[in-house]
């Protein structure tokens, strides 16, 4: 399954391993298609590849975390 997401970031969250800490937790792929990151927030649209399951805990994980997470598509493939 894949998903295709826009993740904004609150400016705690700019310097920190978001990216690495998902492939090591949730056991996804993310294909990093466009992002901007500046001093004080920052934004990547990106797909997301995986099991359902973790994608989804994946999402609910960046979601506790502040980051505004926005679904593109809901699933641009299966």
């Amino acid at each position: 399954m894949s998903a295709r997401l826009k993740l904004i970031f609150p400016e705690q969250y700019v310097r920190e391993p978001i990216i690495a800490t998902m492939v090591r937790e949730f056991n996804v792929e993310p294909n990093i298609r466009r992002a901007s990151v500046e001093e004080h927030f920052g934004w990547i649209i990106l797909e997301l590849g995986g099991d359902a399951g973790d994608i989804e805990r994946c999402i609910a994980w960046l979601a506790e975390r502040g980051i505004d997470v926005e679904q593109l598509n809901d699933v641009i493939e299966s």
